[in-house]
């Protein structure tokens, strides 16, 4: 295939633009990419499609989602309007554990149906990559389950998903006051038991003041390395315990979130590599008024990924276009970075080097806009003009 007459955003080096570009595709891959009047003569026979001056991106890439959970939780938006925190909401019985009484009564089948509105939306916004989280469960059969689900739904879509085990994201009330046992007994037996299943393929977990601590965490990261998986971490977002360095330490993707990220925390993610995944929808939604320290992180060369962070509570939001733009006007993230941060930082964040950019090899996962400019994408406020998707060489119909 042959993609010709496109304003090409490879990625490469900031936005990496060729007016009048094209892009040779072969089977699941990028072949050539480059100026049209440089296009090699062999390639000048293949079945062609004109972009007609489109802007031509990678493939969007959401590294942080909840999508797959049961139920809603409208009623506490309307509460958390009248005055009450996050914090207080989740103390009060509600906040994630609400989720879990619904996701629990609910079948795989009502669960797949349900995300499939959720994933629906994200491919509609130019997602071609998603993460699906468990984390909603929080019992052995409830986490594989979900992680049953996440794998579903590659069967019945043209997305890749990659599946985390979160099962570590709240404290269930069976547990309360014995968050070692929890970790013990549900934690760690559903992740050798998702990972024997072949259902997961990074470990998450929520470090928090009303979750775990990072003592509490050492154990389930003690044996997501024994199993050789990926692993990241929800850190710093209500507080500073310490999360991202912990992470860091242990070589993780990313750190998400980061509102409260110290000094130290960042100077640990830049020795890294650690991925900071910025996710403006549960900020936006839950009025936090303290941002994530991009000046810091950009001062410190932290590569930053920006997601949807889709849950039913803080972030009930399936647009990458409309992420990328609350990273720009709520924390001042340039429309480079936020592309950027949809596109080869979110490939890193899941630790995925096929994708993300628009180079020989690479594969061939690619948005075509109903856009000039890179910037357009940033700058409309929930409007996505997707003109065509193509999943690995192959456009949508």
């Amino acid at each position: 295939m042959l993609l010709t007459h496109a304003t090409l955003a490879t990625m490469t080096a900031g936005y990496g633009l060729i007016p009048d570009a094209a892009v040779v595709i072969e089977g699941e891959r990028i072949t050539w990419a480059g100026p049209m009047a440089a296009l090699p003569a062999e390639y000048r026979a293949l079945p062609e499609l004109d972009c007609e001056g489109r802007l031509l991106t990678p493939g969007l890439i959401d590294c942080h989602g909840h999508p797959v959970f049961g139920g809603h939780r409208a009623v506490e938006f309307e509460l958390r309007l009248q005055g009450a925190s996050y914090e207080e909401v989740a103390r009060a019985g509600g906040g994630i554990l609400s989720t879990v009484k619904a996701t629990r009564a609910a079948s795989e089948d009502q669960l797949l149906t349900s995300a499939l509105t959720r994933v629906d939306q994200l491919i509609a916004s130019g997602a071609t990559t998603i993460e699906v989280k468990s984390g909603y469960g929080l019992t052995i059969e409830d986490e594989l389950k979900m992680l049953r689900v996440a794998r579903r739904i590659a069967g019945v879509r043209r997305v890749t998903v990659k599946a985390t085990h979160l099962a570590a994201h709240a404290i269930p009330p069976e547990y309360k006051g014995r968050n070692a046992d929890y970790i013990a007994e549900v934690a760690i037996p559903s992740l050798r038991a998702a990972h024997a299943e072949g259902l997961v393929d990074a470990v998450d977990a929520f470090c928090e003041g009303i979750a775990f601590s990072v003592e509490d965490l050492r154990p389930l990261y003690a044996e997501a390395q024994a199993l050789r998986l990926a692993v990241k971490l929800h850190a710093e977002q209500l507080s500073d315990l310490g999360g991202a360095a912990f992470a860091a330490g242990l070589g993780a993707l990313s750190a998400d979130h980061l509102e409260y990220l110290s000094d130290a925390g960042i100077k640990a993610m830049a020795r890294a590599g650690t991925v900071a995944v910025i996710l403006p929808g549960a900020f936006y939604t839950l009025r936090e008024t303290q941002p994530p320290p991009i000046a810091a992180l950009q001062a410190a060369g932290v590569p930053m990924a920006v997601a949807t962070d889709v849950n039913p509570g803080s972030s009930p939001m399936a647009s990458l276009t409309l992420a990328m733009n609350m990273a720009c006007t709520l924390f001042r993230m340039t429309p480079e970075e936020a592309l950027l941060g949809t596109t080869t930082h979110a490939a890193r964040a899941l630790g995925l080097a096929d994708r993300g950019q628009i180079t020989p090899g690479l594969r061939a996962d690619l948005c075509l806009w109903e856009a000039e400019h890179p910037a357009e994408l940033s700058y409309r406020i929930g409007a996505t003009p997707l003109h065509t998707r193509i999943f690995g060489g192959h456009p949508d119909d």
